[in-house]
Parts: structure tokens; sequence; C-alpha cells
């Protein structure tokens, strides 16, 4: 099994300043969201912004991704390329913002609505997020990996829907994708255990309808294999002595 990184004092502070950056960015880019605006003008704007802060993004480029964020719509559900695609009232959108600032990578990603939307798809963001908060609460020094993963696919489940298996959660650190990957499922008291220093990106991707996806021709968006709605919502959380410490909350 590979190493799992442990950051030392310094790389912690790394870590806080680039996840609290990444946050920052991701809010502003809500912000400006509206309807009519292309996902290309939001990808354009996630650019300025992490220039305008000195950091530059940790998505372009890697892997031969072209966009500055990841920005998925309705049924898309990760890994959107900004382009023609026009926002419109009541759409679920979700921005995906990684940043790279002084050596350390902050990733932090957000579902919202677009003006008033449907009950059945706040209903689906309001369960992802407390599905990503459940994982959280077992982010515990002593605690195994698999008590994460399994908290998540429980409060995924008992809402009704899926949780996506082809992606996962990961550490960060000085690289955007560290040990450990961080399934959405799986079993409780299970995989490698946790301890003071690692820093872990948890990201629950929830399909409303079945949790098959399907990569389009861009050979980078996911969406569901059905066209049912999606919803990602993404922190990176530090293992402590005590509570686990969410670096990519600012408010």
């Amino acid at each position: 099994m590979a190493t799992i990184p442990i950051k030392d004092a310094a790389g912690i502070v790394g870590m806080r300043a680039s996840c609290r950056l990444a946050r920052k960015i991701l809010e502003e880019l809500v912000l400006r969201l509206e309807p009519g605006r292309t996902t290309g003008e939001v990808d354009e704007w996630a650019g300025q912004i992490i220039n305008q802060y000195g950091a530059r993004s940790a998505f372009f480029g890697y892997r031969k991704f072209p966009g500055q964020l990841c920005i998925s719509v309705n049924e898309e559900v990760v890994h959107g390329i900004g382009g023609p695609r026009r926002l419109a009232y009541g759409d679920v959108v979700k921005l995906d913002v990684g940043i790279l600032l002084n050596g350390w990578v902050g990733d932090t990603a957000t579902t919202v609505g677009l003006g008033a939307i449907t009950p059945a798809r706040q209903k689906l963001l309001e369960r992802t997020q407390a599905s990503l908060l459940a994982g959280i609460q077992k982010a515990r020094s002593g605690a195994r990996l698999g008590e994460i993963s399994h908290a998540v696919e429980t409060t995924v489940k008992a809402a009704g829907y899926s949780v996506v298996k082809e992606f996962v959660g990961h550490g960060v650190g000085r690289k955007l994708h560290e040990e450990p990957q961080i399934p959405n499922f799986g079993r409780a008291n299970s995989g490698p255990i946790l301890q003071p220093g690692m820093t872990l990106a948890i990201e629950p991707m929830v399909n409303e309808g079945i949790d098959e996806v399907r990569i389009l021709k861009d050979g980078w968006t996911a969406v569901t294999a059905d066209r049912r709605d999606s919803a990602h919502f993404e922190h990176v959380i530090l293992i402590t002595e005590g509570e686990p410490e969410i670096l990519t909350q600012i408010s």
C-alpha cells in the first residue's frame, strides 16, 4: 500500500492558505453566475481571478485538461469544460476549483441552483451536502478511511440516490492527487488508519438516478447515463488530534 503523506507544521500552513484561497475564488465565481452567461465565460473569469490572487489553476494542463476550472451543469457530473453552453434559470451548476499557491494545492467544489430550482433539485443538493458533512465527521485520528466512505454512502442511499463509483476523493498536498483514494462507498472499519497531518479531499458525487456515467466526446465531461441530475460538493480536511479541520471553509 502506498504511503499517505503527512504534512508537517509548515505544510499545514501552506495547505491552509491554498485551501482558503481556493474557497474564496469559488465563492466569488458563485456570485457571478447568472442566466445567459456561457460556461466558457465562467471559465475565463476563473482564470482572471486565480491570476489576480497570484496563484495558478491546478487543473489547466493537468493530463491536458483545457479549462481553468471544472464547470458541470445538471446531468453533467464532473470535469465539465467551459464552452458555449448557456446557463439557464433553474439549472444546477457544479463549480470545482483547484489552485496551486506557493507549491500547495487547494481543491474545493460546490453545487448551486441558478435562481429558484425545483424541490427535487433542492433536495438533491441538500442531501449531497449532508453526505459530505457525514463523511467529514468520521475523519478522525485513529479511525479507518472506510468510515468516511461508508458514512457518505449510507447518507446518500437513505435519501434514495446513488453515488458515482468511477470518480473518488483523494489525498491532496504538493500534488493535486495524492494517496489515498477516498471512495464515496465502502465498508466501515476498512482501509488505512487516519493520522494527524493527513489532508484529504472528500467529494461526494451523487446522482438522482442510477450511478452509471458516460464520458462525452470531449474526453472529459462525465454525464449521468440516464441524463438525470447530479450534484457534487468537496472540502479538503486536515486530520488532527481532535475534530477534523475543514481547510476549505471560510464563511
